[in-house]
Parts: C-alpha cells; structure tokens; sequence
C-alpha cells in the first residue's frame, strides 16, 4: 500500500512512517503542513492518506480542508484523520461527503499498532474506520430521534457497526451468536428507517449516513 503522510510533529511523523514500512507499506510522501498535503496527495495519488486535523499554519482544520479538498480531486481517496481529541464538527464534515474509505482515530490509538494498521487497511479497502469515542459523539449529538427506540444491546451492535465492524468481530465481542447479530442488526434497520442490505459496507454507510444526519 502507498501511503500520504501528513502531520506536523516530527517525532509523530517519523514514527508513522517507522510503522507503515516495517508493516511493509510504501510512504509516498510525507508532509509536515497544511499547503503541502493537498499538492502531495495530488502528485503521488496514493492508496491511502494519513492525515492530521490541525496543522500549520494555523493550526485549526488544515489537514480536514486538505482531505476534502482532495476526495473532490480524487473520488474515493481513503483517507484516515488522526486527532487529538474528538471534534465532533470535524468527525461529521469528513463523512458529510459519504463514508466509503474514511476513517477518524484518537491519535493515542496509533500506539495500538494492530488496531491502527487494520482501521487503515479496512479504510483503503474503502471500508469505514471510526474510533469508538468518536462513535459515541455521533450518537449522542442528536435528541429525540429514533435512537432512543434502540435497546441497548442494539445500540452496542449500531455503535460497533459504525466502527467498521463486521458481523463476526461483533459477535465475538458481545459474546453471542452469528445469527443473533443479524437479528440484532435486521432491528436496528427496521427502527432507523434503514434498508437491510446484505452487504456490511452497505450497512456501515447506511448508518452512517443516519448518524450524520443525511
């Protein structure tokens, strides 16, 4: 996989690309401020892009603008957003744009080195990567709306849903059986409002586009 760096702590920086090339990736490029990331991910077009939220020079939403900018360049270019804390603006204007290949991670989830490599290669395969914390936000920005039909075993099943997971991750990590998930989740559809796809990528943006509000 060809990857886009784009963070502006050094030490951060060099670890990322430490990371990816001894998991056997390629850096393409690295940038260490906002006006070069866009540039960058134009002239190498790379399998996916690592990018911060708040770079130089005014460390606000640099590197966010930089992805935008560049999925509407490039359709499609995953595209995985470290930040610091959760921003649940930023979190929201990343997947107003559609969820295919987007991922939003907490950055202390790069020292969990085999959580972050399989949210960036569930984000290249053009699958959704979302940190847990960032999951909750979204689900609890919204008052009186129909997630509060939910139980709450079927809001543990729409949250790791959100996350990426598949059918089989979430039966494990709720201790219960393949076929109770997809009853779980057939639920879950029915209250949203939401057509039950086969498919786990089209269920993931299906809830996603809920969660966002579209």
């Amino acid at each position: 996989m060809r990857v886009v760096i784009a963070e502006d702590n050094a030490l951060l920086r060099e670890g990322l690309v430490l990371l990816l090339t001894s998991a056997g990736h390629e850096v393409a490029a690295v940038a260490a401020s906002g006006p070069e990331v866009l540039p960058a991910l134009l002239e190498h077009r790379p399998d996916a892009a690592v990018l911060d939220v708040r770079m130089p020079p005014g460390f606000r939403d640099e590197g966010l603008r930089a992805a935008l900018a560049a999925r509407r360049e490039i359709p499609g270019l995953p595209v995985l957003v470290l930040s610091q804390y959760v921003e649940e603006t930023y979190a929201a204007e990343l997947l107003s744009g559609g969820a295919s290949g987007v991922g939003y991670l907490l950055k202390d989830r790069v020292g969990r080195v085999d959580e972050f490599l399989d949210a960036l290669e569930r984000v290249a395969a053009g699958g959704t990567a979302l940190d847990p914390e960032v999951v909750t936000e979204l689900m609890t920005r919204r008052r009186d709306d129909p997630l509060d039909t939910l139980t709450p075993r079927e809001r543990e099943v729409l949250h790791l849903m959100a996350e990426g997971r598949d059918n089989t991750t979430i039966a494990r990590l709720l201790v219960v059986s393949d076929r109770a998930v997809s009853k779980h989740i057939g639920n879950v559809f029915a209250k949203l409002g939401l057509p039950a796809g086969d498919s786990g990528h089209r269920r993931v943006l299906a809830v996603l586009a809920y969660l966002n509000g579209g």
